[in-house]
């Protein structure tokens, strides 16, 4: 019985529902101290004094530490994997604790006490004096020749990048029209149901132990030995369960420091953990772009020449810096095809929280842009926006100019075509867009593309290790973190459909540890069914040759004529059942001339990725005295390639639509002109509600992917993409007014609405 393809309960939903699964703050560690972090109150400048007394003489207090305490080292935070070449490297801009303080929430000092509440105590009573800079909150600002550095020696620019594809003046010359407009998308912050927490200590070696909510375990041990200036092997990072990450994750927030603090306190326990307000400053955020956009297009609707601008403010710290911007150029160029192509990204320092990896890795801003203005190009030569797509989408077989990536499968087509269907376009277009006085109803659609994996602008390795038990089970382990998305649920579909056992007969380890787990660069980039998946199955393979060769000497039956199905040894191709699975393995275990339990370990260097794709189409209703939008009706249509459990990827799809509604609608970081949050709560910061979210509709059509290990393609970022610029475009279309900037707020509206003489 095959199980790809199949629903299959999520291995880790008994665990999660009855409390059994243990996650950072449910580890009780005897003799845990806590630590509590001064954070910076001004958004630029530099600490002049900073009185520690008061706080060192709190009872209860074990230490107290100040930039003057910690090693000297900048580091980088960035989940990325390690590359000899520095040219290609993180930018390392980091300390454990600064004097000279780049946002409102920079870490200044650190408390450590025998409980919570009296580091609290102690850190109100640190004194702190401030010689404050003008804070620089706009690329604008950022830029001007007279700013000061946030960075010394960068002229607050984080990094550069660039491509042109084909020859543009000509493609210029071949278009018969040119439009040109800007975009801007906002910051927005994870809000993931678990805050980031860690706990350090030393173990009777003097080796550092990290347990932690980490999406990337391998590289976060890599980044705490670049911080205290030690060899990565003298640490060891665990990731127990995790409550959520979204990316925010995928950067070292807590640990670094973390694994310092216990060295202070001589190897005791100590944990650094986030409340909700820090995590929407002192974690991580979603970068705001803005673009510029200039298209070339013939009579007929054939595109031409296109032409990216992009600045993206990164705030404070690099993190994952131009890597954003650069995916932006990237994804642009993946999704329709031209004759010229050009981009140029540049990303900004600024004294606002820093930016990094968030669901989409800048794919949503930039699919923002790219969607709307696709849309106000159909609208201005009067094409149907879908079938304008239609006639540029890149077919199977094309070529990346840059990366040089083929198009293997892609089912965009298909998605249109579906997602018009589903939605009833042709009908809905041509009925009245005045529903009452002061509503009006309008259709919208949007596309996207993804990749799978990061190759090749970075190394993509995974490893997957399978020990066959004696009753024929088998304990799956990987390096690849469970963050919640169900990728233990399809590892363990995977590794029993290639071995031909029952789910049920694969044990999945969900915890990762540096010392013990295969190496994996960690839960990012919609990377792990894909990349990992290619691991387990090497595995499963090699794991089900051996039994077979074992089972031949068992049986005189050679290997190639056997099989296992449903943990049986079967003849091929009758089924007949020679014995069970469970017989071999406990022969291989217990037999005194020819023991040799199975074991397989497999670790992929994936040299390859494949493309998703997919489209959003919706119908709003569009309220023009209160600015209110209504979703009425609303489908995403997905190429994942096959799909590996049905039901895991309908929570995918249902949890990125989710995402894409509140960051058209309703989120929005805001900050006063100190830098200085406006927002920074669950009250405040307007995340969608169960009574806010519409009834979503889903499709996947399912296009066999061949360099995915079973047809598969990314799944895990694409649906948050395109729902912004699609419910954008039905507002155009309802009202004939064009936003150009997100969030699409009340407020928003209604101002425009009211300049435009609707209200």
């Amino acid at each position: 019985m095959t199980s790809v393809g199949k629903n299959i309960p999520r291995v880790d939903a008994v665990a999660k529902v009855t409390g059994m699964a243990k996650y950072v703050d449910d580890h009780l560690v005897h003799g845990l101290l806590y630590a509590r972090i001064l954070r910076s109150s001004i958004a630029n400048g530099l600490v002049t004094t900073l009185d520690i007394s008061k706080a060192q003489r709190v009872p209860g207090v074990v230490a107290v530490v100040t930039p003057d305490d910690v090693p000297p080292h900048t580091f980088p935070t960035a989940g990325h994997p390690y590359h000899k070449d520095p040219a290609h490297q993180d930018v390392a801009d980091r300390n454990l604790l600064t004097r000279r303080v780049r946002l409102v929430g920079d870490e200044i000092a650190a408390v450590v006490a025998i409980d919570a509440l009296t580091a609290e105590k102690a850190l109100a009573l640190i004194d702190v004096e401030y010689e404050e800079y003008p804070p620089l909150l706009t690329a604008e600002a950022a830029l001007k020749p007279a700013a000061g550095e946030i960075h010394i020696g960068t002229g607050n620019i984080v990094g550069r990048g660039s491509y042109e594809a084909g020859n543009m003046q000509a493609a210029l010359a071949a278009a018969d029209y040119r439009f040109e407009d800007s975009f801007a998308t906002q910051s927005v912050a994870h809000c993931a149901l678990e805050n980031h927490s860690a706990y350090a200590y030393q173990d009777g070696a003097g080796r550092i132990v990290v347990v932690s909510s980490t999406q990337i375990p391998h590289i976060c041990r890599r980044i705490i030995g670049q911080a205290l200036g030690i060899p990565w092997g003298r640490i060891r990072v665990i990731k127990p369960y995790v409550g959520g990450g979204f990316g925010s994750k995928q950067d070292t927030v807590v640990e670094p420091l973390a694994a310092f603090l216990t060295t202070v306190v001589h190897g005791r326990p100590v944990k650094v953990e986030l409340t909700r307000e820090e995590t929407f400053i002192a974690s991580r955020v979603r970068h705001a772009i803005r673009f510029h956009l200039k298209t070339g297009v013939t009579e007929s609707g054939t595109l031409t020449a296109r032409e990216l601008t992009a600045i993206s403010l990164n705030g404070a710290y690099a993190s994952h810096g131009q890597s954003i911007v650069n995916n932006c150029g990237a994804k642009y160029r993946q999704l329709y095809q031209q004759q010229a192509i050009s981009y140029q990204g540049t990303t900004v320092y600024t004294n606002l929280p820093t930016a990094g990896a968030m669901r989409g890795y800048g794919v949503p801003q930039v699919m923002f842009a790219l969607e709307c203005h696709m849309t106000d190009i159909a609208r201005e030569l009067g094409l149907d926006p879908v079938e304008f797509r239609l006639k540029n989408i890149v077919p199977p077989g094309w070529q990346d100019p840059v990366s040089g990536i083929v198009v293997q499968s892609t089912g965009l087509r298909d998605c249109l075509l579906k997602g018009k269907e589903l939605i009833q376009w042709d009908k809905k277009q041509a009925t009245a867009k005045i529903v009452a006085s002061n509503k009006r109803r309008g259709l919208g659609m949007a596309c996207f593309t993804y990749a799978s994996g990061t190759y090749p602008v970075a190394l993509e390795i995974a490893g997957a290790r399978i020990v066959m038990n004696e009753d024929g089970t088998v304990q799956l382990q990987v390096g690849a973190t469970e963050i919640g998305q169900g990728s233990d649920t399809v590892f363990t579909q995977m590794a029993a459909d290639t071995l031909g056992i029952l789910p049920s007969m694969v044990h999945i380890i969900s915890e990762q540890d540096t010392d013990v787990s295969p190496v994996d660069l960690g839960s990012y980039a919609s990377r792990q069914t894909y990349v990992t998946g290619m691991a387990v199955r090497k595995a499963a393979e090699e794991m089900k040759a051996k039994v077979l060769d074992y089972t031949w000497g068992m049986t005189g039956i050679p290997a190639q004529s056997m099989d296992i199905v449903d943990g049986w040894l079967v003849v091929k191709p009758g089924g007949e059942k020679i014995l069970p699975l469970a017989d071999v393995a406990l022969d291989a275990h217990t037999n005194p001339v020819h023991c040799q339990p199975f074991t397989a370990e497999v670790t992929n260097n994936a040299r390859v990725n494949a493309f998703s794709y997919g489209a959003t189409f919706v119908e709003v209703d569009v309220d023009l005295a209160t600015g209110k939008v209504d979703i009425l009706d609303i489908y995403n249509l997905h190429d994942a390639g096959r799909i590996i459990n049905p039901q895991l990827a309908a929570g995918q799809v249902h949890g990125g639509m989710s995402m894409g509604l509140g960051y058209a609608l309703y989120e929005q970081l805001l900050f006063d002109d100190k830098g200085r949050p406006l927002n920074a709560n669950l009250l405040d910061y307007k995340l969608m509600t169960a009574l806010d979210t519409p009834e979503f509709g889903i499709g996947f059509v399912e296009p066999y992917e061949p360099t995915g290990p079973y047809g598969n393609k990314s799944l895990g970022e694409p649906p948050a993409v395109s729902p912004a610029p699609a419910i954008r475009n039905a507002v155009l279309d309802a009202t004939g007014i064009k936003f150009n900037e997100l969030p699409l707020t009340p407020e928003r509206l209604v101002t425009r609405f009211k300049a435009a003489g609707l209200i």
